[in-house]
């Protein structure tokens, strides 16, 4: 029971923290439009790498608490 309250919570940061990195990047575009490839590719890797402390602690998780 305990362990969806903290994979919700976990859930919600990663959703935050993805919304700050596409503002970031967004901002970022609109201030220099030159920097758009470098910018995107620069997001998306920050983007994967949130996604996949998400997934590693998911998996963490499921497997040391048996959740």
């Amino acid at each position: 029971m305990y362990n969806f309250v903290g994979y919700g919570i976990a859930m919600l940061g990663v959703g935050i923290g993805l919304g700050l990195i596409g503002n970031g990047a967004m901002h970022g575009m609109s201030r220099q439009p030159e920097a758009i490839g470098k910018l995107q590719t620069v997001m998306l890797i920050a983007m994967a790498f949130v996604e996949v402390i998400f997934l590693v602690t998911l998996f963490l998780g499921k497997s040391l608490l048996g959740g």
